[in-house]
């Protein structure tokens, strides 16, 4: 969603930089990048285990994430990211599912789907923070999209612009393709495990019928 869907990733950076300045944990706009698709909690441990040599205690993990999510608020203004809705419109066009794959928690973003892009998601074909044990990297999320779709890895395709969701659609054996909309270089993506990689959404768009379709 983040990255892909909209251009929040900037003020997602901003607000975990601040959150974790908050608590005096360094904490750069760079690592948020890399850090894209966990779960708030789970990037909170991974920043502790790395930073203090410990998981965070669960007062620690609600005091960061609100105090993240507060922020967030305050700085995000919404921005689809450009071309998202015409892709969705025209992979709905040629009546495939449309699951979304998200490791976001934020109800803020999940309120807006249906706003900024009506009648293309399905509260049955969603995943999201609540619904998985294991968020990305691990393969669980796109492994639930799979059976919430009824297909198997090779009846599918995954859209992801992070690390982590790369290696997670990847690791649940799905072709995988990176929109670079973000600050990471683009070997970054391919070594997550991107079969290929497109310049950003526009791009992909332009691309898709040829892709899927020989059109």
């Amino acid at each position: 969603m983040d990255g892909v869907l909209f251009d929040s990733m900037p003020a997602h950076a901003e607000a975990w930089v601040k959150a974790f300045e908050s608590v005096e944990v360094p904490f750069t706009s760079y690592q948020a990048y890399m850090q894209e698709g966990r779960t708030g909690n789970g990037t909170i441990d991974d920043v502790f285990q790395s930073e203090k040599g410990r998981l965070a205690t669960e007062e620690e993990k609600t005091l960061i994430y609100s105090t993240k999510s507060r922020i967030f608020e305050q700085i995000e203004a919404v921005r689809v990211m450009p071309f998202a809705l015409p892709l969705l419109e025209k992979i709905k066009a040629h009546y495939v599912q449309i699951v979304l794959v998200t490791g976001s928690g934020q109800p803020s973003l999940l309120d807006r789907l249906e706003v900024y892009f009506p009648q293309i998601f399905e509260r049955e074909r969603m995943v999201t923070a609540f619904d998985v044990k294991k968020g990305k990297p691990h393969p669980e999320p796109y492994l639930m999209a799979l059976e919430k779709a009824h297909v198997k890895p090779w009846e599918a395709v995954v859209v992801e612009n992070a690390p982590l969701g790369i290696a997670s659609a990847s690791d649940a054996g799905i072709y995988t393709l990176a929109v670079n909309t973000g600050i990471l270089e683009n070997e970054v993506l391919v070594k997550a495990g991107a079969n290929a990689i497109f310049s950003g959404v526009e791009d992909l768009y332009n691309q898709w019928n040829q892709l899927f379709f020989g059109e």
